[in-house]
């Protein structure tokens, strides 16, 4: 059985930064694609970054290049979203999905989510 659990999640100030997890487990995601949502308050859920389990290449929304890396560890069958210079419009709820074709709002496999609040 597939289980992704997101970690690290919380309170920060703006211009502060949190580093996300999302442990994997139940299978092996080679050839699978990896990657973050988030979804606030009276929003859809939205892509925030995404990798290539097996070659690492990456991908971000416009809103977040610069500012958030997403990496993975093969050998923790983990992957990590790092997220710098935060900004109160970055406060949402953080999911982690995969999927072994292309991540998007219908991934195969989610997590249960990590709030993530950005004071201004």
């Amino acid at each position: 059985q597939v289980q992704l659990v997101e970690s690290g999640g919380g309170l920060v100030q703006a211009g502060g930064s949190l580093r996300l997890s999302c442990a994997a487990s139940g299978r092996t995601f080679s050839g699978y694609i990896l990657g973050w949502f988030r979804q606030s308050i009276g929003k859809e859920r939205e892509f925030v970054a995404a990798i290539n389990w097996s070659s690492g290449g990456t991908s971000y929304a416009h809103s977040v290049k610069g500012r958030f890396t997403v990496s993975r560890d093969n050998a923790k069958n983990s992957m990590y979203l790092q997220m710098n210079n935060l900004e109160p419009d970055d406060t949402a709820v953080y999911y982690c999905a995969a999927d072994p074709s292309a991540v998007s709002t219908r991934s195969l496999y989610w997590g249960q989510g990590t709030q993530v609040t950005v004071s201004s």
